[in-house]
């Protein structure tokens, strides 16, 4: 019962960190409830990861998402998936190092390179040093913490709104009181396919199937992930309250702010809220309570995305024989890895919000398809269906751009925005349903090819995928290369192995010394 408990704590505090709490503040804040999808996505993609994968995951044993991979298609096929689930561990690792700079920065006074740079030393040294057991129990400290700071901090900010009433028409903080926001008729396409990214790229996260396939009930790890869905979505509501409290206030009229606020301090509302709001005794609770937070998606986020890269990828595919202590440095050298290249890119965005949500986007496009097939219908896929797949989700999803990254677009689709350099077709979406079909068109096609001996599978099978028409090398040999074999192994053993007690039918019997005897003695 505790260990369940545990485990759905643990779940909410990975999904409800940081990022998510800072993001949905500073979406709110900007776009208002229309365009803050995070909430809705992040529960319904724990509700929808229970339905589709808890269940077959748990009961075929599996320990990480891409075991299913490396069992269907091989370490080294399988393996290559590795890198569309490390890049989002990456940008949402990334996500929840901003947020905690920023937390940082407010309550430090501190520049945010120093802040986050400090933020992922300490988050990769307590992983480090305490593994699984620390994440798991400090997680569910930092969540209660996090519940109670807001919950204390939240009368004392919206008491604070009617000393400093944005009343300015001409104020740049925000142009209107619109908490709600609206969504034009040529970004309702757009709308929907950035709620299906959250939803089903949300799902394919080793941070969840870490805890859900640690439960020997697949019921339990059904109703955990319904539990967590709601959970989820609830503490959405008063990181949401402080996005709304933000737009309230005149930050001009603040003296410990003093200034109209500006469009590089968005991602920082929820602490700014908490520092220039709320008496010095509750900000101290309200700022923990968001650094507490982020500390607990961060360690999870470390811990899922190196153990997975030691176990699916050193040890399945590169050193099948290390040892132990081998795979503890392993580990140990990944969370540093992992740690610098999230670091680096959380100095490198400026928008919490947006990384949050572009660390589902590759996840979305070339590894959901290829997890929902390979679980639920593994009979009708191969190794050069997935390989196929992949490959074209990756290019298509590249060729769309992400200009927010740096990235032009080699194709400019239908509906393309110039002003905003922003494609307004769904081209993620299908890129993805591309990706799954030609994984189950490549597969069915080169299996056709195969087992009706249009190619010889002896010499074109080159993955290894359809090795039952790959004859052993007794099946290869002649009648005569069988008896010359047989001749050789029984002259090799009447040499080596004198000693060898044999029935009565042998064609030799073996004779021993009374020295011999005495060595088989104890």
């Amino acid at each position: 019962m505790v260990r369940k408990r545990l485990c759905w704590l643990t779940l909410i505090a990975t999904w409800a960190g940081g990022a998510y709490f800072t993001g949905i503040a500073e979406s709110f804040f900007t776009t208002g409830l229309l365009w803050c999808q995070m909430p809705f996505g992040y529960s319904f993609n724990l509700a929808v990861g229970a339905l589709l994968f808890a269940k077959p995951m748990r009961e075929a044993g599996y320990i990480t998402m891409l075991d299913p991979f490396q069992e269907k298609y091989g370490s080294r096929i399988g393996g290559l998936l590795f890198l569309p689930a490390f890049m989002g561990d990456i940008l949402i690792l990334a996500a929840t190092l901003s947020a905690l700079g920023v937390s940082l920065e407010v309550i430090l006074d501190i520049s945010n390179y120093w802040s986050v740079t400090i933020s992922t030393m300490f988050a990769a040294a307590y992983t480090i040093t305490g593994g699984l057991y620390s994440v798991t129990y400090t997680d569910v400290l930092q969540l209660m913490f996090m519940v109670f700071g807001l919950l204390l901090s939240f009368p004392f900010a919206i008491n604070n709104v009617q000393y400093y009433p944005n009343d300015s028409p001409n104020s740049t903080s925000t142009s209107t009181i619109d908490w709600i926001g609206h969504v034009e008729p040529k970004d309702y396409v757009f709308w929907v396919e950035q709620m299906l990214i959250l939803v089903f790229g949300g799902i394919v996260n080793q941070s969840f199937f870490q805890r859900i396939l640690s439960l020997k009930p697949s019921l339990d790890a059904f109703n955990i992930s319904l539990i967590s869905a709601t959970v989820c979505f609830l503490l959405a509501i008063p990181a949401a309250s402080f996005g709304i409290v933000a737009k309230l206030v005149d930050w001009s009229k603040i003296p410990s702010y003093g200034k109209p606020f500006g469009k590089t301090d968005t991602s920082a509302v929820l602490p700014l809220v908490l520092r220039n709001l709320t008496p010095n005794w509750v900000a101290f609770f309200g700022l923990g309570a968001v650094s507490a937070s982020v500390m607990a998606s961060a360690d999870s986020i470390i811990l899922s995305s190196s153990s997975m890269f030691t176990r699916n990828i050193y040890k399945l595919s590169l050193r099948p024989q290390a040892t132990e202590y081998e795979l503890m440095c392993v580990l140990r050298v990944s969370v540093v890895v992992v740690s610098i290249v999230s670091c680096y890119i959380a100095l490198s965005s400026s928008s919490i919000y947006y990384l949050a949500v572009v660390c589902s986007d590759i996840v979305y496009v070339v590894l959901f398809p290829q997890l929902v097939v390979v679980v639920h219908w593994a009979n009708h896929v191969n190794s050069y269906g997935c390989l196929v797949s992949f490959i074209l989700g990756l290019v298509l999803r590249a060729t769309g751009g992400e200009p927010d990254l740096g990235i032009p677009p080699v194709i400019k689709y239908p509906w393309y925005d110039e002003t905003a350099r922003r494609q307004l077709f769904p081209y993620k979406t299908l890129a993805m349903l591309l990706s799954a079909l030609s994984l189950v068109l490549i597969s069915q096609l080169v299996s056709y090819v195969f087992h009706n001996r249009i190619l010889d599978p002896e010499q074109w099978d080159v993955l290894n995928a359809f090795q039952e028409f790959c004859p052993t090398e007794s099946q290869k040999r002649t009648p005569k290369e069988s008896e010359h074999l047989n001749v050789h192994i029984i002259k090799y053993r009447k040499t080596n192995e004198p000693h060898s007690y044999t029935s009565e039918s042998s064609p030799y019997q073996p004779t021993t010394t009374p020295e011999d005897k005495n060595k088989f003695r104890f």
